[in-house]
């Protein structure tokens, strides 16, 4: 089969190109380069069943060029990274709704199967843990611009579901839950490679807030594997899933778990939200989710420990720097 990924060039895009090709199919990733990196996909060049787009999921007139000569569609393409979100709130939204708003109209135009990635994020400040796909979502106020990004995928959810509904339309929704691996950049302000970056260079390790909000972190080959097993599954169209793992973490454990990884004289530093983003910051202390739906669906189980995934994010970060 030949498969579409848009956000081809980005962290896990770049992971699942991969992850397609050694499982027989041909990839086209489209990617605008704005977050994502030909580094990332630099190995995959010359590889005869790759091929490289630099152009941006919002312009229709490429996708109707690629669209028809490709089997299925990932899409992935999103503005990501809580601080790139705080800071480009019009890009987050434009991006993140008229790009998903392109990709369902010519994939239907089309039809070909679709799927949107999501994010965990839509859960927002609920307390209901663990959290099921069905459940109600609690956004905070809107002078909060990280909660235009919750927004934006929540309706890019209603319009995947819509199109199946009204239209037929093979579409899938996958929330992702915290992901990471090789390859991930701390740059926009994911929370594992900025530690551990920090913890190689023995410098102070700057925890947002008290720490005391947790998450789950899922290894990005987990991920990639489970969304090809959803795609290829043929129930699963006019679904949304929860997709990572359900071991939780503070964010104060993880650096204690950084540091003794690297086996670092790094020091840990708490910083207000103010402090860390210039703004007042709304956030969610836990963050959990239900995995029955996907583990029905697909008998997905992670493989990769937590402190596995962090190995190979530390043998990573230790090559680029």
């Amino acid at each position: 089969m030949k498969i579409l990924i848009t956000g081809g060039a980005g962290f896990i895009g770049s992971h699942l190109a991969e992850h397609l090709l050694e499982q027989g199919h041909s990839v086209v990733a489209l990617d605008n380069l704005s977050t994502g990196s030909l580094d990332n996909i630099r190995h995959l060049l010359n590889h005869k069943g790759f091929s490289f787009v630099q152009e941006d999921v919002r312009n229709s007139q490429t996708l109707h060029v690629l669209v028809p000569q490709c089997d299925s569609i990932f899409h992935l393409a999103a503005a990501v990274g809580v601080k790139l979100i705080v800071e480009q709130p019009v890009h987050t939204i434009e991006t993140n709704i008229h790009g998903t708003e392109v990709v369902l109209a010519v994939a239907n135009k089309f039809r070909k199967k679709v799927l949107i990635a999501s994010t965990s994020e839509v859960y927002g400040k609920s307390e209901a843990i663990p959290f099921h796909e069905d459940d109600d979502t609690v956004l905070g106020s809107t002078r909060f611009s990280r909660w235009s990004y919750a927004c934006s995928k929540a309706i890019d959810e209603f319009l995947a579901l819509a199109y199946h509904q009204q239209y037929g339309l093979e579409a899938v929704i996958v929330r992702l839950f915290n992901t990471v691996g090789p390859r991930q950049t701390g740059q926009y302000g994911m929370v594992v490679p900025r530690f551990v970056e920090k913890a190689l260079k023995n410098e102070p390790i700057e925890i947002y807030g008290t720490g005391q909000q947790s998450r789950c972190f899922c290894c990005v080959h987990d991920v990639v594997r489970a969304l090809g097993q959803l795609m290829a599954n043929t129930d699963t169209a006019g679904r949304v899933f929860n997709l990572g793992t359900d071991r939780e973490i503070t964010i104060d454990q993880l650096a204690d778990v950084v540091i003794g990884l690297t086996r670092s004289s790094s020091e840990k530093k708490y910083l207000s939200y103010e402090q860390a983003y210039g703004k007042p910051f709304d956030d969610m202390i836990r963050r959990v989710p239900s995995l029955e739906r996907i583990q029905s669906a697909i008998g997905y189980r992670p493989e990769f420990s937590l402190e596995k995934t962090l190995e190979l994010v530390i043998q990573d970060i230790k090559k680029r720097i």
